[in-house]
């Protein structure tokens, strides 16, 4: 008989997991930011601003869950219901299915928001791009399949693989998030020309 077994916990208590939350609540609240510079440049930025926020509490949910454990209860989930039906053992192309089905929602995704906000600045353009890979990339790493699993746990410069993809993901973001800002100060404290 197979049962649900998920325990919340640290999910990854080594330097490099810790660092991945930190990195995730840092660009939370740098994010919040951007949305509150973006909302005070108008009527204009209004999607900008919805943006930014909705970034926000994705990346907070994110690092929430980094260490907490909590999308590993999605994959326990899985496992048990595929164990109950009977098909675990034929799971990999499920799996791959799965897989190619969030690859493919990653582009469809991207592309609405590009055209939602082609009036945007490059930065904020940037930071969706940035953080619908980071969503795409863990619910990918949730679907559990060996061989990203086996990739994502190979060492490159003494890193996995795994915290190196979503290191990279969450520092784009960070740094659109920075650019953006650095965006509105330049734009409120360039002298206006009186005509």
């Amino acid at each position: 008989m197979v049962s649900f077994h998920w325990i919340p916990g640290i999910g990854d208590p080594t330097p490099a997991g810790w660092l991945t939350v930190v990195l995730y609540l840092v660009t939370s609240l740098s994010c919040w930011k951007s949305g509150r510079e973006a909302r005070l440049e108008g009527s204009r930025r209004s999607n900008e601003h919805f943006a930014w926020r909705s970034i926000a509490v994705l990346f907070l949910a994110l690092g929430v869950n980094k260490q907490l454990n909590l999308i590993t209860a999605l994959t326990v989930f899985g496992r048990t219901v595929a164990y109950l039906q009977g098909w675990y053992d034929r799971r990999q192309p499920v799996q791959v299915v799965l897989i190619g089905l969030l690859a493919m929602s990653c582009v469809l995704v991207v592309t609405m928001l590009l055209i939602w906000m082609r009036r945007a600045p490059t930065a904020t353009w940037l930071a969706l791009i940035g953080a619908t890979l980071t969503l795409t990339f863990v619910l990918i790493r949730a679907v559990s399949y060996h061989y990203v699993d086996r990739f994502l746990f190979e060492r490159i410069l003494g890193l996995r693989w795994n915290s190196v993809i979503e290191i990279g993901g969450i520092s784009v973001v960070l740094l659109a998030s920075q650019w953006r800002q650095v965006s509105h100060l330049k734009s409120t404290s360039a002298p206006r020309v009186h005509r």
